[in-house]
């Protein structure tokens, strides 16, 4: 038996999944229980009366084109969200199974294993180490009933990417005894390459991945998990046949045209010019202490008075993301980069007076 097998819940290795309705779009559709008209001021391409095809294959074509991966190692996701939700419903059992992650970190991991009923071990990140992961100290902290183990790389919200030698060192020491889940929702922003060419020499690695970011599709949901062929048909168990909405594969396949790939790199090229014009802004502001560096689309900051970078920021229309309530964060904002109007506007409200 496999490791991905072995480690996930028995009841989902046994799951016999949902029976969707055959999908075979060259018919007439009289066998889903559908309306036969389509609703007022729809213009989606097949109809919001019918139900979307699950998994679509022209979506995970492209995303596996795009990620670099093969279709079959594809599951398509309500955002990166729904990825870890869906790992977290394979793997951990209430009461007996726990998961990692370094913190300050992403909120949805512990928030998805709480919701199983697992467990969650907190290692700390420290500012003195720059924000990164200590392999050693990690691979110490892991015990058998550790099923998933998150890094985000670059990590929300410290703005770091994971070193690429501790992500290797923890791939190989845990392979076949945890899921390694590397979440590269923001790897677009720092120039480094994904890590999804690693699939094929780790058994338990997963990957996120997100159209949120650098293609500008928040709004739409389109995430995807990347792991072995054997995983994804674990986790198509458990997804909900229709996850995703036509309107959003529908905004995705436009996304992932390859001239609308082409502007959302020049996009993120002009974006990266436009945070080391802020950061160098925000540097100067007698509110800040510190713009720590980031391979991501915002700043983090350690103020010298954040609820007056608060309230100034807020008293002009603009509002960053507080992140004092992590221990580890007592002075810290988040500021994600937006236009140049934008962020002169923030720029004026908390500059020099």
């Amino acid at each position: 038996m496999s490791a991905v097998i072995s480690l996930a819940r028995p009841e989902i290795v046994t799951l016999k999944p949902y029976a969707h309705a055959a999908w075979l779009p060259s018919l007439t559709r009289l066998h889903a229980n559908e309306a036969p008209w389509r609703p007022s001021g729809d213009s989606t391409v097949a109809g919001l009366n019918r139900y979307p095809e699950p998994q679509p294959r022209a979506l995970i074509s492209r995303l596996a084109t795009l990620y670099g991966v093969h279709t079959d190692q594809v599951l398509g996701t309500r955002g990166a969200d729904e990825a870890i939700d869906v790992l977290s419903r394979i793997y951990l059992r209430a009461g007996s199974d726990a998961i990692i992650q370094c913190v300050p970190t992403f909120g949805m991991y512990q928030v998805a294993a709480r919701v199983q009923g697992a467990e969650v071990i907190e290692l700390p990140l420290r500012s003195t180490q720059g924000w990164q992961v200590d392999a050693a100290e990690l691979l110490a902290a892991w015990r058998p009933h550790v099923k998933l183990v998150y890094l985000c790389s670059p990590n929300n919200p410290t703005g770091n990417l994971v070193g690429l030698a501790a992500l290797e060192q923890i791939c190989t020491a845990l392979d076949g005894r945890a899921i390694v889940v590397i979440d590269e929702a923001y790897i677009e922003w720092s120039r480094a390459a994904s890590v999804a060419r690693w699939l094929g020499r780790f058994e338990t690695l997963a990957i996120l991945r997100s159209l949120s970011k650098a293609h500008a599709l928040a709004g739409a949901r389109i995430g995807a998990l990347l792991a072995s062929e054997e995983l994804i048909r674990l986790a198509k168990r458990v997804i909900p046949p229709y996850a995703l909405a036509q309107p959003t594969v529908e905004a995705a396949l436009r996304a992932l045209e390859p001239g609308e790939i082409a502007a959302s790199q020049n996009r993120v090229d002009a974006l990266l010019v436009e945070k080391e014009y802020l950061r160098q802004g925000l540097a100067a502001s007698p509110l800040v202490d510190k713009v720590w560096a980031s391979d991501t689309n915002f700043l983090m900051i350690d103020c010298r008075d954040a609820d007056r970078f608060m309230s100034a920021s807020m008293a002009g229309g603009l509002i960053v993301r507080d992140l004092r309530a992590h221990p580890a964060l007592p002075r810290s904002l988040r500021v994600s980069v937006g236009t140049r109007a934008e962020n002169d506007a923030l720029l004026r409200c908390v500059g020099p007076a």
